[in-house]
């Protein structure tokens, strides 16, 4: 039987003419390279951010709106850090008990999708 082996890249959605806002907080908060996108899929707009163990996707869509539940949850190297430097630069952060004994927190990106961190 066929099985699934892993999560290949997150997809989240963002607004036509978001690019600028994605990078300001994908690269600039979260310190996730931006990696180029394919021709044909460029011109799609949105953007694609890639490090080692994470890729995240975002995609423009006509209709749009923030996924509010639904959300990736993301490991970080040190926890107090990035949240000290969200809350700096005005992200609000809503801390939340441990879950499987790994410290997190919730952030909204810019445009309002949810985006769990968690201590590695």
């Amino acid at each position: 039987m066929a099985r699934v082996t892993g999560i290949e890249h997150v997809q989240l959605a963002m607004p036509a003419g978001g690019e600028d806002a994605a990078r300001a907080f994908y690269t600039g908060m979260l310190g996730l390279p931006e990696r180029t996108k394919p021709p044909k899929l460029a011109a799609r707009g949105g953007c694609w951010f890639e490090g080692p163990g994470v890729k995240i996707h975002l995609g423009v869509e006509a209709a749009f709106r923030a996924a509010q539940k639904a959300h990736p949850a993301l490991l970080v190297d040190d926890l107090p850090a990035m949240i000290a430097a969200l809350a700096a630069a005005g992200v609000a952060v809503v801390k939340d008990d441990p879950a499987d004994g790994r410290a997190r927190c919730f952030v909204s990106d810019p445009f309002g999708n949810r985006i769990e961190l968690m201590q590695a």
